[in-house]
């Protein structure tokens, strides 16, 4: 799995906003409002000719249409680029997208430095799955399958007692622009339990998504593990018996660790 190349086809968005030479400047500052986007991709006849950018607009002398503000000289890349070259063309150049372009110059989609970081997280995650199926093959004498696939929130059988609102909220952030990294769950019988990812799997539940993106390793048979024997001691068999620490709780647990801290090294360096 972690050896399998990306290329930028895998990645890329397909479906891109563009605009022509003749659409009007103003029509392209409501269309970034609107869409959030600050650049598009310029086509005419099908074919890619230039991109117009919220610092072409604001940096250059003012013009009714695109065409007269656009970047014609453009680094593009071929849907058949691995993710990996594509990423170092980016970084050599400075720039943070880039359009795909075919054979012919048409425009097929266009790839972001987000998209980027995308692939390394898609592609490193099953290194860290590999080595924790081997560990339950190993541990219990079995073969198990493994899948990515979604898995419904309200099955999972979290493990973990507490989770931190700092982190929450940057998780919550990447789940909105699709950067959350798959979360590791164990099938044992009819049980979904969560393995890692809690903080990812509560901000789903918090923002309403039905479903988590999972990597699933199937025991293929009803094994009572080890980490849910210590959430049943714990109490914790849904997300609502999970605790969430808040940026005041943290505090106060770092002044308390400050303090033991302090307390030991008085101790410890008395004559």
């Amino acid at each position: 799995m972690a050896g399998k190349k990306s290329y930028v086809k895998d990645y890329m968005t397909k479906n891109v906003i563009n605009v022509t030479p003749d659409t009007k400047t103003d029509d392209v500052i409501n269309l970034m409002k609107e869409s959030r986007h600050n650049s598009y991709p310029v086509v005419d006849n099908g074919k890619l000719v230039g991109m117009i950018t919220a610092f072409d607009i604001i940096s250059k002398e003012w013009a009714d249409t695109v065409k007269d503000l656009m970047t014609r000289k453009l680094v593009v890349a071929n849907q058949d680029l691995t993710i990996n070259d594509a990423s170092r063309v980016m970084f050599r150049r400075g720039i943070s997208r880039m359009p795909v372009v075919d054979g012919n110059g048409a425009l097929v989609g266009i790839i972001t430095n987000t998209d980027m970081v995308r692939s390394h997280i898609e592609r490193s995650t099953p290194t860290k799955v590999e080595y924790f199926k081997k560990t339950m093959e190993q541990l219990y004498g079995i073969k198990t399958t493994l899948k990515h696939m979604p898995v419904e929130t309200n099955k999972l059988r979290p493990t973990q007692d507490k989770v931190y609102a700092d982190e929450l909220e940057g998780r919550a952030y990447e789940l909105e622009k699709g950067l959350a990294e798959p979360a590791i769950v164990v099938k044992s019988g009819n049980r979904w339990i969560l393995v890692d990812g809690h903080h990812r799997a509560v901000a789903s539940k918090q923002k309403g998504y039905e479903t988590v993106d999972s990597y699933v390793v199937d025991l293929g048979q009803d094994i009572k593990l080890g980490m849910e024997k210590t959430a049943d001691r714990a109490g914790i068999r849904t997300f609502n018996d999970i605790e969430i620490i808040d940026d005041d709780k943290i505090k106060h647990l770092r002044m308390m660790i400050k303090w033991i801290m302090i307390k030991s090294y008085a101790k410890y360096t008395k004559f």
